[in-house]
């Protein structure tokens, strides 16, 4: 799916307003829509889960809640979007430690324009790939849920390769039902295969075929 760059939202937190101020700029000139907040407490309060291509810029250390704790705060709620962290060259080390909490990137201050960025494009993509797998997995469970108990039981086997005649055995019924079966949720899926099956399956559900 195409995302427009003014579909796109980059949150700025940090409580330098002379820095947000010169952010805003800088992404306003590529075309992001760009938010402004003073505090972690200020963003926490308008957060949701992204429903468009989204990313944070933010600043490690803050007076009240820092950087850091938003990030755990974030991921507590559930709410996933790339994170950027803003450092000082002192707080490298923070920032590395954020990456292994699950931070996208970190850029330290005083950054150069083209590096946020860069930053900020690749994170932007990996959002919008998140978003996309996600509308896929949901298309996938709606079409998946349309299938009546016995047939998801017998798609499930059909997924994983077997005949008919095995699946009939382990279900307990006959082989002209079985094709009955297989018939039915080729067509409700659209497709022709088990391979696509099993694919349709798996995007829903990656354990679907354990």
């Amino acid at each position: 799916m195409n995302h427009q760059p003014e579909d796109c939202i980059v949150h700025v937190v940090d409580d330098d307003a002379g820095l947000r101020r010169s952010l805003r700029f800088l992404l306003d000139s590529v075309g992001w829509g760009v938010r402004l907040y003073a505090s972690a407490e200020e963003f926490l309060d308008v957060v949701a889960p992204p429903d468009r291509p989204t990313c944070l810029l933010l600043d490690i250390r803050m007076p009240a809640m820092s950087g850091l704790e938003l990030q755990q705060v974030l991921r507590e709620k559930g709410i996933d979007l790339p994170i950027l962290f803003m450092t000082g060259h002192a707080d490298v080390s923070m920032a590395v430690q954020a990456m292994k909490s699950g931070a996208s990137d970190f850029i330290e201050k005083p950054f150069k324009d083209q590096v946020v960025l860069d930053s900020v494009a690749a994170a932007i993509r990996r959002s919008a790939e998140s978003l996309d797998e996600a509308q896929r997995r949901a298309a996938a469970q709606k079409l998946l849920a349309s299938f009546s108990p016995r047939e998801k039981e017998a798609a499930r086997l059909i997924a994983l390769g077997q005949p008919n005649k095995l699946i009939a055995t382990a279900l307990g019924i006959s082989e002209k039902t079985v094709h009955i079966h297989r018939q039915h949720v080729m067509e409700k899926a659209g497709i022709s295969s088990a391979a696509e099956l099993a694919r349709l399956m798996l995007r829903a559900d990656p354990a679907a075929l354990d």
